[in-house]
């Protein structure tokens, strides 16, 4: 089995596997979330959970990043069986594309039909300071490659008419499900914007006159990560809802008048996440029910 998909479902069966005789009772979890830097502490949310470490999945890449704690979570929110992702990997540590989007096949052949994506990112718009969360709206892919390069596998198909070499990006990030956020926030009075995430491949944080490039583009907000997961998430026919935790303020836009700002440290990002946790946990909590009921009515 040394092709992709062989690697996908060799992992999927071992998880599966894992949760047989865990649960001892088939687990098929129906909506996938990946934690991005700093959030991972939502995973306390999920009951009856069976925590697998990336190392015991075959075929799982290791995150190194401080802030991703390298675990698979299965257990069920709101009566809904879930997978939830406890940090991601990134190119930047040297891993090739597919191990970056290796989690999110895998997530579509267990079973889920719908994906939050969630980041830390840096708020390049004035109004979202650091700690504003965001529902992504759009992306823009800056960082120099595409997750579906590559022989193209209709095996992974996880819906009727998805699995194509070429396929439609008009909607990336689901309206629908993005509207249930945005209204699941109003409802709990937590502050949610929207707006587009731009990707850059990292490590380095962005110089200022790159954010005033990405300013005049249109993105919103900046991160290393998320929109390749999108990709194959599309590709295979799973909705994306994408959140983002503005962080930090980008490079240049935290300064008076035109200083070159403060220094952002990795050590701040993961701060801000613990900061907005209780926020961040009870509004996914809230959602994934609804975002479930959703995809069920397939609108």
């Amino acid at each position: 089995m040394g092709d992709l998909y062989g690697r996908v479902q060799a992992a999927a069966g071992a998880i599966r596997e894992r949760a047989r005789l865990e649960l001892r009772t088939e687990f098929v979890p129906r909506v996938g979330t990946i934690l991005g830097s700093g959030l991972g502490g939502f995973a306390a949310q999920v009951a009856d959970a069976v925590t697998i470490a990336y190392a015991e999945i075959p075929h799982f890449a290791q995150s190194t990043v401080e802030g991703h704690a390298g675990r698979l979570v299965l257990g069920t929110i709101g009566g809904v069986p879930v997978a939830v992702l406890q940090g991601r990997v990134h190119a930047y540590e040297g891993h090739a594309m597919e191990q970056v989007t290796f989690a999110t096949r895998v997530l579509g052949l267990l079973g889920c039909r719908a994906l939050i994506a969630t980041n830390a990112s840096g708020g390049i718009r004035a109004d979202l300071a650091p700690g504003s969360l965001v529902a992504i709206s759009d992306h823009i892919n800056l960082t120099g490659t595409n997750a579906a390069m590559g022989p193209n596998d209709p095996r992974f198909a996880c819906a009727p008419g998805a699995g194509g070499r070429f396929f439609d990006m008009t909607a990336a990030y689901s309206p629908a499900l993005r509207r249930l956020a945005l209204e699941e926030a109003r409802r709990q009075g937590v502050a949610l914007g929207e707006g587009v995430y731009l990707a850059v491949l990292g490590p380095s944080f962005e110089t200022p006159a790159e954010i005033r490039a990405f300013r005049a583009l249109g993105a919103d907000l900046v991160g290393m990560s998320t929109v390749h997961e999108a990709i194959v998430a599309r590709q295979m026919g799973i909705a994306v809802l994408g959140i983002s935790l503005v962080t930090n303020r980008a490079a240049g836009l935290s300064g008076v008048g035109d200083g070159p700002g403060e220094t952002i440290h990795h050590e701040d990002v993961l701060e801000i996440g613990r900061r907005m946790e209780g926020p961040f946990s009870g509004l996914l909590t809230a959602l994934v029910p609804q975002i479930d009921a959703q995809i069920e009515r397939g609108d």
